[in-house]
């Protein structure tokens, strides 16, 4: 699996190289991309060495979720490089951030088509989603797309787990939900909306702002049914 993450790794610099060409950024950008997913990387072989059946590899639907981390990390480099913000840079968030959006499934239809679903691909599906919706929401701020708020939609699913050390039931594992999954597209797209250059602030606020209403409702409604029925992991079960 190791050879498999350096393998990516070319394609994570080949992207940064591209998105810093066509911004004009300084290599500190390229720089920045690499390191992320080098650390990225560690997490990854972090996360497999505890797993039994994935240890031979990543699998099918894990590389299709890599190839995501690779279009999602210079979305991520772009909030340290703040010169990026004309047309041009938000045009480059737009694209990559919406292929990868438009890519997430992908890696769960091949995981069930491939009978390789695993706890470990279905949480790194969902980190990477949530480090893009977190990213994204502070480059629509960033951009002055909408007030500082417009964090909350990136921030709340890491406040939720925060909120988890406190109250074990928010620990709780949660029944597979429809309108958990519809929520989440509906922020993704919402973001990358707010930032694509023909939306203007006013409308920019308007679409997150009705992301982050549907996303406080969202968990709003898991947090009481937790605190209803769910009920902390064992010790020991992540």
């Amino acid at each position: 699996m190791a050879v498999e993450l350096l393998l990516g790794l070319p394609f994570a610099v080949g992207g940064a190289v591209a998105v810093a060409s066509a911004l004009a950024l300084p290599t500190g950008f390229v720089v920045q991309v690499t390191a992320l997913y080098a650390a990225a990387s560690g997490m990854i072989l972090g996360g497999l060495s505890s797993t039994g059946p994935e240890r031979s590899g990543l699998g099918a639907a894990n590389r299709v979720t890599l190839a995501r981390v690779v279009l999602i990390l210079p979305v991520v480099g772009l909030l340290f490089n703040s010169g990026a913000w004309g047309p041009a840079g938000r045009w480059w968030v737009v694209a990559l951030a919406g292929l990868a959006l438009a890519l997430d499934g992908l890696d769960g239809w091949v995981a069930r088509r491939t009978d390789s679903c695993t706890p470990f691909g279905a949480r790194f599906d969902m980190e990477s989603d949530a480090v893009l919706i977190l990213a994204l929401s502070a480059l629509v701020w960033q951009s002055g797309q909408a007030p500082a708020w417009v964090l909350l939609v990136g921030a709340m699913r890491y406040l939720f787990v925060a909120a988890g050390w406190f109250v074990p039931a928010l620990r709780g594992e949660l029944p597979a939900s429809m309108r958990r999954k519809v929520v989440c597209v509906v922020q993704g797209v919402a973001l990358v909306a707010a930032l694509a250059p023909p939306f203007p602030p006013v409308a920019a606020t308007a679409v997150t702002g009705l992301a982050l209403v549907l996303l406080t409702w969202s968990f709003g409604v898991d947090t009481a049914w937790l605190l209803r029925f769910g009920a902390p992991p064992r010790p020991g079960s992540g």
